[in-house]
C-alpha cells in the first residue's frame, strides 16, 4: 500500500494525458491503483494498493471509513452555516449524510499551492475541517457553496488512520 500526497492539478489516474500530469509521473510502482480519487483541483491523500478488498473498504461509503478534509473557504462561516453542513444538505442529486464540521486555524506547516489561490483584499478566508464518511463527486465543494462559502482550496488530510503527516506534495510512502 502506498500513501501519496497528490499535488494540485494532477489527475488521479495512471493513464497518460497530454494536457495534465498523472500519477504515472510520480509513482514508479506497477500494479497499484487509487482507492477512491481526488479531483485535479484538490490536493492531498490518495491511498494506492493492489488489494481489491482494501480498495473496496476505503472507497465504498457503506464501510463508513472517515475521511478528513481541510477546506479554505471564501468568507467566514457562522455557526449556523457549520450546523447546516454538519446536519446534511440537499445537494440536488443527493442529500449529504450528517458529518463533523468545525472551524480551524490555518494548518501549520501547510505547503504553498501552485498556482496560488486567488485572494481578494476585501474578502477574508477561513479554514474548515470536515469529516465525512461518504465521498461523492465534488461533495465538499458543493456543501460549502450551498451554505454560501465557496471552497478556494481543498486538501484531503486523512483517510481512516492514515494521514499526510510528513509527506510533501508529490511524495509517497510505502506502508504495510
Amino acid at each position: 500500500m502506498v500513501l501519496f500526497n497528490k499535488p494540485y492539478g494532477v489527475l488521479s489516474q495512471f493513464t497518460s494525458s497530454e494536457a495534465r500530469p498523472t500519477l504515472k509521473g510520480y509513482l514508479p510502482q506497477a500494479g497499484i491503483y487509487p482507492a477512491g480519487r481526488l479531483d485535479s483541483d484538490s490536493e492531498g491523500l490518495l491511498i494506492l494498493t493492489d488489494d481489491g478488498r482494501l480498495q473496496q473498504r476505503i472507497a465504498d461509503p457503506r464501510h463508513e471509513l472517515p475521511k478528513i478534509y481541510w477546506a479554505q473557504v471564501e468568507g467566514i462561516p457562522d455557526p449556523q452555516a457549520l450546523e447546516m453542513m454538519g446536519s446534511g444538505l440537499d445537494l440536488g442529486d443527493f442529500r449529504s449524510q450528517p458529518c463533523r464540521v468545525r472551524a480551524m486555524p490555518e494548518p501549520e506547516g501547510l505547503w504553498p499551492r501552485y498556482p496560488p489561490i486567488r485572494m481578494r483584499k476585501a474578502i477574508p478566508t477561513a479554514w474548515l475541517e470536515i469529516e465525512l464518511r461518504e465521498g461523492k463527486n465534488r461533495q465538499v465543494r458543493r456543501m460549502t457553496a450551498k451554505v454560501g462559502f465557496p471552497t478556494l482550496r481543498l486538501i484531503r488530510w486523512a483517510i481512516g488512520s492514515w494521514n499526510l503527516a510528513g509527506l510533501a506534495p508529490g511524495a509517497w510512502l510505502e506502508v504495510a
